[in-house]
């Protein structure tokens, strides 16, 4: 069988020929035809993978392999999930967190595996998550496949040094972790979930994911599911060393090794730490915050709306 290859790629993390020969030798070693169809698409900062994917499917791919880090990643997976695309999509993750990999168990730091999986691999369901934001600029729809929000995470992603980042690599976020913990003051806003009532609330953090595991393999929803067509939800509002302790135990002990000892399904809350479930969600905020994308900011928002396009993308 003649398998029809498109290969979406930012050069900012590697070059063409660096992906071309372990591609030549999984389409020799795999079962398909060795005279593969390759096309080849670059992304550009004015282009970070939606274009490049538009293209690609204009070839008529089996297969979308997609070689960058998270954006390059979400960038690709919004544009298949947005036009209903039939290609599968593969990942080469070559960024910082690999956030989407991690949590599909892709190779990271192989790039041999990740390409084999990519042309061999078993294709399955991924749901996409969908936010329309309100910045400054306006309002502004984005999708996402691992998790957004304001609070902690989306200030230490701006508070972190990009050079560092390069050179240390998901490191680099632990050192701004003092400084985002400093900027993130607990904040009221509304929240409103699928069709009940809105309810007013209050934390420094809240984040809405597909996907549960963050860099450094700590997981932080152990129930999300990015195929079981719903989000899950945290809300921090830990005050004090006393309840920031008690937040760290909830995560770490509770819901993490615990968890996994005693093999329990449920998710523990706390006075500081709470879970939930939904399709949809509603947020207004007085003050504005600092917004995060699957792990980059995009600026501050008062207001967003987040929904769920389940089975979006089929993913190998």
């Amino acid at each position: 069988m003649n398998t029809r290859v498109a290969v979406v790629w930012n050069p900012s993390k590697t070059e063409r020929e660096a992906l071309e020969t372990p591609l030549n030798e999984a389409l020799a070693a795999s079962d398909t035809d060795s005279a593969a169809d390759v096309h080849w698409f670059e992304t550009s900062v004015e282009d970070p993978g939606q274009g490049a994917a538009a293209r690609a499917l204009e070839t008529s791919p089996d297969v979308i392999i997609v070689a960058g880090g998270d954006g390059t990643v979400r960038a690709v997976a919004e544009h298949l999930a947005d036009v209903k695309a039939e290609a599968d999509l593969g990942i080469v993750p070559l960024g910082t967190g690999n956030l989407l990999a991690r949590n599909l168990d892709v190779p990271v730091n192989n790039m041999t595996a990740a390409i084999e999986r990519a042309l061999t691999g078993t294709p399955k369901p991924l749901d996409v998550g969908w936010v329309e934001v309100d910045l400054d600029a306006g309002t502004e729809r984005h999708g996402f496949v691992v998790m957004i929000g304001f609070g902690i995470d989306a200030q230490m992603i701006a508070e972190t040094n990009d050079e560092l980042k390069s050179k240390a690599g998901w490191l680099a976020y632990v050192e701004s972790l003092g400084r985002a913990l400093a900027a993130s003051d607990i904040v009221p806003f509304h929240l409103t979930v699928d069709d009940e009532p809105g309810r007013d609330e209050q934390g420094h953090t809240l984040l809405i994911a597909n996907c549960g595991t963050l860099q450094g393999g700590f997981t932080l929803l152990p129930d999300a599911d990015p195929s079981d067509g719903e989000l899950d939800f945290l809300l921090l509002s830990a005050e004090g060393l006393g309840q920031w302790m008690g937040t760290l135990k909830t995560m770490i002990w509770d819901n993490g090794l615990m968890r996994l000892i005693t093999k329990k399904d449920d998710t523990t809350s706390s006075e500081s730490v709470s879970h939930g479930r939904a399709k949809k969600i509603r947020v207004t905020m007085p003050e504005p915050r600092a917004f995060e994308i699957d792990g980059e900011e995009i600026g501050e928002t008062r207001a967003f709306t987040v929904s769920l396009q389940p089975s979006a993308v089929t993913v190998r």
